[in-house]
């Protein structure tokens, strides 16, 4: 009895191990992956998926998008596929991409998308581009007409993706800002604002004949003008401006012409008080040569007494002066 209990859990041991390595091996084996591939036609050596696993690649990101394009009638391989989400990309996207390229006949090649894709594009969206156009709208571009009013245009561009461009080519901020600066040239050489607001389909057939597109990751298809508003007037303002400026200056020179005026007074007034300190000094010598002339016999008392009556003379005259003048200024 005994021998027979021990052998059943004997039994029991080796099938619970067997269904754990079985659920170990499957779990490495993605065996209904194999299935699904050759349900939906796709040869895939069980072996491969063993080796995709060793090579730390998930076998459903790989597997998948090959049986999408195989149903799609894609020619691609597993290698292809393998290698390019070794590599770093998204294989599911360049397989949705390859798909809607051939659905909208457009010739791109599997290597063009993967390099695309690796280049850090979004290639789905470049193919749809491609189909539909994308309308890039820029904010308002301000520019100066020639008698200085200030114009502002908003623009609709129109673009389509050049796949061919789409490696080292320039993005949607380059073609905005090509497009601004051709407005603003277009506006800066109309004679007049309201040339513009007359036609302002000059602007975008100028701007659209200069070939803005070259070297960009798009192709310009149109560029349509949505809107057109009257800013400040810039040329008076720089004028008022420039008034103020001469306005200034001319005050600064003649403030520097006032100063200059006062230093020159001040200077004349200091010379003259240093002549009448000569002149005093002068005259304080007078008495003391009359007195060295009297000891000496040089002059007379008669000599003398003339000098002091010509000396009273004048200054009576020079008063009487005074008088008549101050009489004329009070009538």
């Amino acid at each position: 009895m005994d021998f027979v209990t021990g052998g059943t859990l004997f039994i029991v041991a080796i099938v619970v191990v067997a269904i754990i390595l079985l659920g170990i091996l499957l779990s490495f084996i993605p065996v209904m992956l194999w299935i699904s591939a050759l349900a939906a036609g796709v040869r895939i050596s069980i072996f491969t998926l063993i080796g995709m696993r060793l090579r730390r690649v998930i076998p459903g990101r790989v597997v998948n998008p090959l049986i999408k394009a195989h149903k799609a009638g894609l020619k691609v391989t597993i290698n292809q596929l393998e290698s390019h989400y070794l590599a770093g990309g998204n294989v599911d996207r360049v397989v949705n991409a390859l798909i809607a390229a051939q659905r909208a006949n457009i010739e791109l090649t599997f290597e063009r998308c993967a390099a695309i894709d690796l280049a850090g594009r979004d290639v789905l969206e470049a193919v749809q581009m491609s189909v539909n156009p994308k309308v890039i709208e820029t904010p308002f571009i301000a520019g100066v007409a020639k008698n200085g009013i200030e114009v502002k245009a908003k623009a609709r561009i129109t673009v389509r993706a050049n796949i061919d461009r789409l490696v080292g080519g320039a993005g949607e901020e380059t073609v905005v800002a090509r497009v601004g600066e051709g407005v603003v040239s277009t506006i800066g050489s109309s004679e007049s604002h309201s040339k513009v607001l007359e036609n302002p389909d000059l602007i975008s057939q100028t701007v659209l004949a200069k070939g803005l597109d070259a070297g960009t990751a798009f192709e310009i298809l149109s560029i349509d003008i949505a809107d057109v508003d009257i800013g400040k007037n810039i040329g008076a303002e720089l004028q008022t401006e420039q008034a103020e400026a001469d306005k200034r200056i001319a005050q600064a020179k003649a403030e520097e012409r006032r100063a200059m005026a006062v230093a020159q007074e001040q200077e004349m007034k200091a010379r003259v008080q240093e002549m009448r300190a000569k002149v005093v000094e002068a005259e304080a010598t007078v008495p003391l040569a009359m007195a060295d002339a009297l000891k000496t016999g040089n002059i007379g008392v008669m000599d003398y007494l003339n000098f002091q009556n010509i000396s009273a003379d004048t200054d009576m005259r020079g008063s009487i002066g005074k008088l008549s003048g101050d009489t004329k200024g009070d009538k």
